[in-house]
């Protein structure tokens, strides 16, 4: 199977497996932000030229993995996708403007690797990582109801 693409003079298989998180990392992706999120970085993807080969929207990042044409750098991409992204976040939940101050959704920077011929390894740790994510929430989940007693635990001061 022939997983190149190709422009006027180039053949190429670019794949980037791309995270970045919300500022101070905040679990906002949730519900209706969730789905809106995952709306826009593929419209705005499809508006590029970019194409998603798996993505996942967590409670406190994104994960993609993506092919980036080799005409567009990984920085004018992500510059791009983050600047609009939160644009059009703050026009459709305009009450997040008062929990981000300057209009800045997304952390400054993020995490990119080539995938190579790992794509594959990628693509399946991308499609696992949200029940990952819960498995490791229950592992360190606080417990506020002894489960003994019934009785809500106390806080130590």
């Amino acid at each position: 199977m022939n997983n190149n693409n190709s422009l006027s003079h180039t053949t190429w298989n670019c794949k980037y497996h791309i995270v970045f998180a919300p500022k101070y990392r905040r679990n906002v992706a949730y519900g209706k932000l969730r789905e809106d999120i995952r709306d826009i970085i593929i419209m705005l993807c499809k508006r590029k030229g970019v194409n998603i080969i798996e993505g996942e929207v967590c409670p406190d990042h994104i994960h993609l993995l993506v092919e980036i044409p080799p005409k567009m750098s990984v920085s004018y991409f992500m510059g791009y996708l983050k600047g609009k992204s939160t644009l059009m976040i703050f026009e459709r939940h305009a009450n997040l403007k008062y929990k981000y101050g300057n209009r800045h959704f997304w952390c400054r920077g993020y995490y990119v690797d080539t995938a190579g011929k790992n794509a594959k390894k990628i693509e399946e740790y991308i499609r696992n990582q949200l029940q990952e994510d819960l498995e490791y929430d229950q592992m360190t989940i606080k417990e506020y109801v002894d489960p003994f007693t019934g009785e809500p635990v106390k806080k130590n001061n």
